[in-house]
């Protein structure tokens, strides 16, 4: 069965996932999602550290983090 973003179940076929919807919105079921455990504002945090230090690089050394990312990515064993 599929995941989704957070790690939820969730049906692997439309009208499934149509019913599971519909299930939620009428309260018959919960939509549970689990917590990770990090703090919100944590996280928030963490999304605007990523954003300013991407603005902060030049074309260049955002090209060469990528390189060096995909070489470790695609490094054979």
């Amino acid at each position: 069965m599929p995941t989704g973003p957070k790690g939820q179940k969730r049906p692997a076929d439309v009208i499934g996932n149509a019913i599971k919807v519909a299930r939620i919105a009428t309260g018959e079921t919960e939509d549970t999602v689990k917590d990770d455990g990090k703090d919100p504002a944590a996280k928030a945090l963490g999304a605007k550290g990523g954003k300013a230090r991407a603005a902060k690089l030049t074309p260049e050394q955002r090209a060469e983090i990528a390189r060096k990312a995909a070489e470790k990515r695609w490094k054979k064993d």
